[in-house]
């Protein structure tokens, strides 16, 4: 049990990495600061889409519109966060207990 609890709060942290990740090259994209026309650009910044978007979308949908401000990826960034310290705090400590 206490495998697979690592297992999860590790694929969060890669998670995490990857929405920072996205976040940033939407501002690099969005600031033409990469080329958008060159083809590594393109495959990464879909690829990027393509692991973000279906957890986004949700939070978008409920979200109000802030004008050019997208902050889906904070509000996702604090369940990413919320989720792991629940399994680290909570349902570590219950598996070593033997609960």
């Amino acid at each position: 049990m206490i495998a697979l609890i690592q297992t999860i709060v590790m694929a969060l942290d890669i998670y995490w990495w990857i929405i920072i990740a996205s976040a940033i090259f939407s501002w690099l994209y969005a600031f033409n600061v990469v080329n958008s026309r060159n083809q590594f650009v393109g495959s990464v910044g879909n690829m990027l889409y393509r692991l973000t978007e279906p957890a986004l979308r949700p939070i978008r949908r409920f979200m109000p519109d802030l004008g050019g401000i997208d902050i889906s990826p904070i509000i996702l960034l604090l369940i990413i966060f919320f989720i792991r310290q629940f399994l680290v705090t909570t349902v570590w400590s219950w598996v070593v207990a033997g609960g």
